[in-house]
């Protein structure tokens, strides 16, 4: 009698698997991280003593509705309570979005190359992906994104910054943009990295979100707050979406640890400047350095800069390892390099020097 195995949904042979950046090896060369957009610096001023704190009773389960944290984003963004709702990273969040819109026969349409959890977590649902290319600049082509809405579509996401390019839209083109949208589908600006936007001409989502009913704002406390390792993120959308991102959010998802943190973060502003300015600084003196030894590099306004290098992404990577970072090859297309400390980023462009020297 042949044994048999439990019966799972066919479509998920379909659905790719989430990679994440690759660690630095602990007992081998490589000594620097550049791989998963991390933020190097520690937990800001007051941020650790309030995790340790409510750390002390985590034999209790968190508060479901986040109600401190919840408090502190309406007031810091000037947002209605009932347009909040928080989940497991911003990537959490998309997810439940995706889960709220879209099921079989839905469309989720998003750039391509763009963030790789959005084809995940639409097939996951059921939905089908379409993928719009990037222009040649790798940026999001939003006259192609609105030729491809069907009346099978559901959401759109724009990352803005997009990741892994770094590339933005800009505030005409993006108003102009969702003007157009159908205002039955969701638009979804997903801000991950809006923290270290310096262009003026990027707009920030959550102005654009107040007069629109059909857009919804994602941000996370992973990258500029450098609480990456406690997954809290949160939407601020009109009250139907928010109130269905409640419904589909996991029960007791966003831990008491994540959430003090994430208030002690939100009350820590003056050196979340700094360490982002700081950042900056060092993305801005990173791409000049990779331009001068001629490389071309897309305008960055995210802590990561993107060498598109087609076919030589490993073999660039593998360089990188060699020399003492790791960073996050996208086999056949190109490379992301997370903006670190000075001298992991002084250990990547030198290989990158060295590299380019060989080709």
């Amino acid at each position: 009698m042949t044994e048999k195995t439990p019966r799972l949904r066919a479509a998920l042979e379909a659905v790719p698997t989430y990679k994440p950046g690759k660690p630095a090896a602990a007992d081998g060369p490589v000594a620097y991280k550049l791989s998963s957009n991390e933020n190097p610096y520690p937990p800001l001023p007051g941020v650790l003593e309030s995790a340790v704190a409510a750390a002390g009773s985590f034999n209790r389960y968190p508060d479901m509705a986040c109600t401190g944290l919840m408090a502190e984003l309406a007031e810091h963004f000037g947002v209605p309570l009932t347009h909040l709702a928080t989940g497991t990273g911003s990537v959490g969040v998309a997810q439940q979005l995706v889960q709220a819109t879209a099921g079989p026969g839905d469309e989720v349409v998003y750039a391509w190359r763009s963030f790789e959890a959005y084809p995940i977590i639409t097939q996951v649902s059921g939905a089908t992906p379409v993928q719009v290319p990037l222009t040649e600049g790798d940026v999001h082509d939003l006259d192609a994104m609105l030729a491809a809405i069907t009346d099978r579509t559901r959401l759109i996401f724009v990352c803005n910054p997009n990741n892994p390019t770094g590339t933005v839209v800009r505030r005409a083109e993006l108003e102009a943009f969702l003007d157009r949208v159908p205002s039955d589908v969701l638009v979804v600006l997903d801000e991950a990295y809006r923290e270290f936007i310096r262009d003026e001409a990027v707009p920030d989502g959550i102005d654009l979100y107040r007069d629109r009913p059909n857009v919804c704002v994602l941000r996370t406390f992973s990258k500029a707050y450098g609480l990456a390792g406690l997954r809290v993120g949160f939407a601020v959308a009109h009250e139907p979406v928010a109130a269905a991102l409640r419904k589909t959010a996991v029960p007791f998802g966003v831990s008491q640890v994540a959430q003090d943190a994430a208030v002690a973060s939100l009350r820590s502003e003056k050196a979340l400047g700094e360490r982002v300015d700081a950042l900056v600084a060092e993305r801005t003196r990173v791409a000049a350095a990779l331009a001068g030894q001629g490389w071309t590099v897309p305008e960055s306004q995210a802590n990561f800069v993107w060498l598109r290098l087609g076919e030589l992404a490993l073999d660039f990577a593998a360089a990188c390892e060699r020399a003492g970072v790791v960073v996050r090859p996208f086999p056949g297309e190109g490379v992301r390099v997370t903006i670190g400390e000075t001298e992991a980023n002084d250990l990547f462009l030198r290989a990158a020097e060295e590299f380019r020297k060989e080709l």
